[in-house]
Parts: structure tokens; C-alpha cells; sequence
């Protein structure tokens, strides 16, 4: 689907209504306007231009962006409508068409898979057969994402093919992808990088509320080099359209909350997005509370959060033109646990807040090469601060941070099908107080990238390349320090890659992946100087530490079957110089911190990825998947640290067009292949159960989702979280999620 899709799907939170039927004198005969709505069965979304036939009268029409079709002059009686959609299954809907029919009847259309390339909805679009596979396999939506959602992003991503959590307590969690975190996993909205510190350390967390988002996008490959040099990583991209991308005819809005039983947390949320002429508002408001984690062994102290998050939102929108802006205030209070050698005996806490301001403008160009030229600045302040039980603060930090981007996207050149080419740059002014000694620094990045899809005959290829130029400057440079000489630092790299996918067959297709990846240091792995208090460390840089070097290989192949799917992944990936702080064994006996120092080492990280989806009945069908990576020290081939287990999901699914029922198991072997002065993990199976109904109501939609996770209190332990020797993960947790789509 393309951009206008999405912004269709945006408005799918739109509502339907019910059919009613009221006695009428038999003696008289009714002709009137019959009125419907045609309503995506996964997503509870309207569809826009399917095919309506009235069967007994052969008439025909299509409903219109709303998801709304009219058959005028209908006479009274009892009907059979025909829908056809190209990504939906037929449908056949009876109905009575009388005198007290005054309201919409909706019909439910279940998606169905097809042999043509789907276009994954992006910030960044392009057409590509590629994006087939991907819509499979790496796109999280509709009832699965509300299925899977949980306190954080990384928890709603935790069973997807390949990811793994990385925490220290519930709230400062991170996905990580194929045993790679940091900011060699990038976290974006809409398509434009969020900006925390979530990347840096394991106690900071994601500044990102799920609860409102209506997609999530795991983005790899060559279209990776139009947001990232990391080309060996991923992008997590949730769609938001925090700033509007299409006037509606009508307001409409979400409200939703839900309540989960092992952290007594709850959240309330409102969305709604209102048109004026050519002008749409959007607003949103959520509030998020947490108390202290229920684990099968006790409660985690301080694990609880506080979060508020506040969106406005706004667009003009003229025909191939498009100005907008949005605003966001994000704030959220934790806590991190302690209790461990290094620990604070009752943890530490934080508190952060985050202004974002975005400025959009998009132009579409008609019978021109340049399809469409998207240029967007971004300003962002963030604070953080964390606090001793005491109240002392122990550190302090602050981002400010200005980002600009144009980007052109063009239309079928010669071989080239279609691509995206343009710039970006990227000034951070990033300050540190408290009792953490690193100079303050500004770093400036400036890119250009461009990304391509073209076809020859069976072969379908995606290519990109990226240039990037980092100057790193600290405030105060010191040539004698106890980590080397802090200066100045400059770095020019590039990375690029290409797939090829071949079509063996309409449904059997194989691929291959090479990539060349690059990575330039942050300003904490070069310039760290001291304790750093909530994540139990004292971190020291390394400021002669040089880019990282990769090169990634993968092969995969897909098979699409009627009623089976299936996947499967093998990837290698060899770092040079890959930055990784290590404990090494010693203590600063200052402040009784174990240190942790930044180097890098030459590694390599391979493994493989298996999913599958068999539909056994009708309405029955049995999911699997499973990932595995290998992580080692390329000159002595010892285990690389924080390297998840193997894991997967195993999965039976009944659904219907209103309702969902299932049961899951978790599972994951134990993790033995492990860092010096890193604790092993044993395996686990953990079973949960889901439920899911949809009801029409007038002009409403209304969503319960009740999900019951670790149904048996099993104990278990994440291997990559760091208070996992203290207390295991969350014991029998019940959540109950409710959304009311309205459409006034």
C-alpha cells in the first residue's frame, strides 16, 4: 500500500454502524437510498475502493475513501451483496432493505495473501517486489499489534522473528535485532529518528508511547541506508502520522485504555484528528502509571513509571501540496532496581521530559521525473536526570538536537523503477553534569544517500549507498586524561548494499543480501569519564576508538503458499572494530563501581531466522518462529557479551471476522556461551493465552483485547537483562485493552 493508503488506514479509526429493521405496512412500497460500510476484519479499519455488487438487481459500485458505498432508489426486499477487493477474500453478505433502514450496514472483509508486490507503508515509500516479503514477515499491525502490546516498544516487539529485549527493570527497555543494540538498532516515528539517550546506557529508556501507534515497521536491507549508515542493523519505524496526511470528511478518533494485573498499571488515552476546509487537526493524550513488577519470587522494587504524552498536530493540504507541523511533550518517571554488587541497595530513579517540535512540507509533482520532494526539520530538547534515594542527583544530561532532511522520490527511469535520493543533516549539542566527568560536546553529521529498486526479467533487485561526514568536537579538549587524549574528532564513511530476489515460482521466490555497514562512534563511547549510577558502572571511553567496518551476507528464502507461509533466513555479518564496553573484572574503588571500558574488537555475528504460518482450517491456523545468532570475538572466537539465547514463538490461532481466540508459548534455551564476569541463563517455555472481540454500535467500533501471559507463574529469566540475578521476569499476567474507534 502507498502513502495515500496509509493515510486511508489512519482514518480507519473511523467508526461503522448497524442495520435496523422496524415493521412497515405491507401494503406500501419503499424505495430508498441503501447506505453500507466496508470494514477491514483485522484492522477494524474502512476499505476504500472495493467492488460492491446488489446481486438481485445487478448493480454495481465501490466504496469511496471513507470505506462508505450508496445504492440509490432501492426498492424494499432482502438482498445479497457481492465484495471484491484485489487484497481481500470475496465476500457475500445478506441483508433487509425497508422503511426503518435508516442506518449503515457494515460488512467485514477478511484480508486475503496475493501474488503481486504489496508496498510496506513508510515515511520513506517505495515500490518494490521486495516489499512483499517484507509486509510478511517485518510489518507488526492491526489486531496482532494490538495483540502484542505491551508497557514498552520493545516489549509490544518481543516475538518478532529475530528481536530480543534488552532491560534493567520494565520501563528501560530496547529492542535488539540478530544480537545488535544500540544505535546500530535506530528507533524512529514517522520516519524521522527519535532523539533520547535509550541507545547509550541500559537504564535509559525509549521516549515512545505504543499504545497510539497504528503500525510498526522492522526495516532492513538497502531502503536501511536511507535512514542509517548501520546497514548490518535495522530501523523499528512506527507509524503515527503524528502531522496529518489527508483531510477527512468528518472528525473521528480512537479513546482506549488498558490495565495489566502484574504491575497494577493502567493507561487512558484519547486520539482525534478534526477537518476544516483544507486544514486537519490531530491531537493526542495519553496518561501511563505503573507500580512495582509481581514476579513468581517477589516484587521488583522501583520498578514502577509514570508517563504523559501530549501531541498536536497539524496540516494544510491543497492538492499535490502538504505543510505541516507537530508538537510533542513527552515526560516519564522510573524507576531501576537495585539490589546487585554495585547496586544501590533501593536503585535509583529518573526522571526525563522531551519537546519535539517537527516542520513538514511535501510537494507532488505531476508528469515529472521528480515524483515528490519531502522536506522536514526537526528541533528536539531533552532532559534527564538521575536521582539517588537520597535526592541527590548522581547525573544529569541534555540534548539539544536540530535535524533537516530533504528527500526527492522519482518516478521510472529507464531500468530504474523507482527510488528516493537526498541529504540530511544533524547537529547535537550534548552536555553532561552531576558527578560524571565527560566535556560537553557538540557533534555535527551531514549525509547523502540514495536508494533504487529495478527489475530485470525474473530478478528484482534494491540497492542503496550512503555517505556520511561526523565531526565530533568536545567543549574543553584535554591532552593528558585517564582515558587517552580527548580532542577533536573528524570521520568520513560510507556504507552501501545490495539484494537480489528471484522468482522461481509465482509463490517460491530465494534472496540474497550484501552489505557493507558503517558505525561512528558516540560521544559517550569516546569520551565516558565516571560512575555512572543508575546503570551500576563506572564508564570509561576510549577517544581513539575508530569507525566501525561491516560486511553482512544473507541468503533467504520464501515460499507462499494458499494456506502456508513461510520463511527462512541465514545471515553472517564480520565487524571490524566493533565498540562494545566490557567489565573488566576491576573496581573503582572510589566509588565501589565495577568499570566497564569501550574498545573495539574485531567480531562476527551469524545465525538464523525460521517463521512459518500454516492455515490448517478456515478459520484455524498454527504460527511458528525462531531465531538463533552466534556472537564471537574474531581473534580467539570467545562468546561476544549480552547475546540473546535461541527463542521463538509457537502459536494456534482461531479467527473469525469479529473475534480472535488463541494459545502461545514463549519459549528459549539456555544461553551458556557467555562474556567473562557474564552470568548464563537457563531455558524456558512459557505459555499465554489471548482473546479478542470487535462490536459495531451506531457510529462506533468497540475493541476488547483480554491477553493472560505466563498462564502457569513459570520463573524465568531474560539473558539480556541486567537485574536478571536478582528477581526473574513478570509472573501470571492479566491484561484487559479496550479501543473505541468513533467516527462522527
Amino acid at each position: 500500500m502507498n502513502k495515500i493508503t496509509l493515510s486511508r488506514l489512519a482514518l480507519v479509526m473511523a467508526a461503522t454502524f448497524i442495520f435496523n429493521i422496524s415493521p412497515i405496512d405491507a401494503s406500501t412500497t419503499f424505495s430508498g437510498n441503501l447506505n453500507g460500510i466496508i470494514i477491514d476484519a483485522e484492522t477494524n479499519k474502512p476499505v476504500s475502493n472495493a467492488a460492491v455488487e446488489l446481486l438481485n438487481n445487478n448493480r454495481f459500485t465501490t466504496s469511496n475513501s471513507e470505506g462508505i458505498f450508496t445504492f440509490t432508489n432501492v426498492i424494499e426486499g432482502t438482498y445479497t451483496l457481492k465484495v471484491t477487493h484485489l487484497g481481500y477474500k470475496e465476500t457475500l453478505a445478506s441483508l433487509k432493505f425497508d422503511e426503518g433502514s435508516t442506518a449503515k450496514f457494515a460488512v467485514y472483509i477478511l484480508p486475503k495473501a496475493i501474488e503481486i508486490s504489496t508496498v510496506i507503508v513508510s515515511d520513506k515509500p517505495t515500490l518494490s517486489k521486495f516489499e512483499d516479503l517484507y509486509e510478511l514477515s517485518n510489518v507488526l499491525k492491526g489486531k496482532e499489534l494490538q495483540k502484542d502490546l505491551g508497557i514498552t516498544l520493545a516489549s509490544t516487539l518481543k516475538n518478532e522473528t529475530g528481536i530480543a529485549i534488552r532491560s534493567m527493570g520494565p520501563a528501560p527497555s530496547r529492542p535488539v535485532i540478530r544480537g545488535l543494540g544500540g544505535d546500530r538498532v535506530m528507533i524512529s516515528e514517522d520516519g524521522e529518528k527519535i532523539i533520547d539517550l535509550s541507545a547509550t546506557s541500559p537504564d535509559h529508556a525509549v521516549t515512545v508511547e505504543p499504545f497510539s501507534i497504528d503500525r510498526i515497521e522492522v526495516i532492513r536491507g538497502p531502503k536501511l541506508l536511507t535512514f542509517t549508515p548501520v546497514s548490518i542493523g535495522g530501523v523499528v519505524n512506527v507509524v503515527r502520522n503524528e502531522i496529518p496526511i489527508q483531510i477527512h470528511n468528518a472528525p473521528f478518533g480512537t479513546i482506549g485504555g488498558f490495565y495489566e494485573s502484574a504491575n497494577n498499571g493502567y493507561i487512558g488515552s484519547l486520539i482525534t484528528e478534526v477537518p476544516y476546509d483544507k486544514f486537519a487537526l490531530r491531537f493526542e493524550g495519553s496518561r501511563k502509571r505503573t507500580e512495582d513488577l509481581s514476579t513468581p519470587e517477589g516484587k521488583l522494587k522501583n520498578s514502577g513509571s509514570s508517563n504523559t504524552n501530549l501531541t498536536i498536530g497539524g496540516s494544510f493540504i491543497d492538492n499535490d501540496l502538504r505543510i505541516g507541523s507537530s508538537f510533542r511533550r513527552f515526560e516519564l518517571d522510573y524507576g531501576v532496581p537495585g539490589g546487585f554488587v554495585g547496586a544501590h541497595p533501593n536503585g535509583v530513579n529518573i526522571t526525563l521530559y522531551k519537546n519535539q517540535f517537527r516542520f513538514l512540507t511535501d510537494i507532488n509533482f505531476e508528469n515529472s521525473f521528480i515524483s515528490e520532494l519531502e522536506i522536514s526539520y526537526g528541533t528536539s530538547l531533552y532532559r534527564h536526570k538521575e536521582f539517588e534515594k537520597s535526592g541527590k542527583i548522581g547525573s544529569e544530561f541534555r540534548i539539544f538536537n536540530h535535524s533537516l532532511s530533504v528527500d526527492a522520490r522519482h518516478s521510472r527511469l529507464g531500468i530504474l523503477d523507482n527510488g528516493t535520493f537526498g541529504l540530511s543533516g544533524e547537529m547535537r549539542d550534548f552536555d553532561i553534569g552531576g558527578f560524571v566527568f565527560t566535556s560537553p560536546t557538540r557533534s555535527y553529521n551531514l549525509a547523502l544517500f540514495g536508494f533504487e529498486t529495478f527489475t530485470l526479467d525474473r530478478f528484482t533487485f534494491e540497492t542503496g549507498l550512503r555517505f556520511n561526514y561526523d565531526l565530533i568536537k568536545p567543549e574543553r579538549e584535554k591532552a593528558v586524561s585517564n582515558i587517552g587524549y580527548i580532542r577533536q574528532r573528524t570521520f568520513y564513511t560510507y556504507s552501501a548494499s545490495v539484494s537480489v530476489l528471484y522468482e522461481l515460482t509465482k509463490i517460491v521466490h530465494i534472496g540474497a543480501n550484501i552489505s557493507k555497514s558503517s558505525r561512528v562512534p558516540t560521544i559517550e563511547e569516546l569520551f565516558s569519564e565516571g560512575p555512572h549510577l543508575a546503570a551500576y558502572s563506572y564508564e570509561t571511553g576510549n577517544p581513539d576508538l575508530t569507525a566501525e567496518g561491516g560486511f553482512g551476507t544473507e541468503i533467504f528464502i520464501y515460499h507462499k503458499f494458499t494456506n502456508l507461509f513461510y520463511n527462512i533466513n541465514l545471515f553472517y555479518n564480520n565487524i571490524a572494530g566493533y565498540i562494545i564496553p566490557r567489565n573488566k573484572g576491576r573496581t573503582n574503588f572510589a566509588t565501589f563501581l565495577p568499570i566497564y571500558a569501550t574498545s573495539g574488537i574485531d567480531a562476527v555475528l551469524y545465525g538464523l531466522e525460521l517463521q512459518a504460518d500454516w492455515k490448517l482450517l478456515e478459520k484455524l491456523s498454527f504460527g511458528f518462529s525462531t531465531s538463533y545468532t552466534l556472537g564471537s570475538f574474531k581473534d580467539d572466537g570467545k562468546p561476544l557479551p549480552q547475546i540473546p539465547p535461541l527463542k521463538g514463538l509457537i502459536e494456534l490461532k482461531y479467527e473469525s471476522e469479529t473475534m480472535t481466540a488463541g494459545i502461545s508459548n514463549e519459549y528459549a534455551f539456555s544461553q551458556n556461551r557467555v562474556d567473562q564476569f557474564e552470568e548464563p541463563t537457563d531455558g524456558y517455555t512459557v505459555f499465554n493465552l489471548f482473546f479478542q472481540y470487535s462490536i459495531n454500535a451506531a457510529h462506533l467500533i468497540h475493541s476488547f483485547s483480554l491477553n493472560v501471559h505466563n498462564i502457569f507463574n513459570r520463573i524465568y529469566r531474560n539473558h539480556l537483562s541486567r537485574v536478571k540475578l536478582i528477581l526473574p521476569e513478570a509472573g501470571i499476567n492479566a491484561r484487559i485493552t479496550y479501543k473505541l474507534f468513533f467516527h462522527l
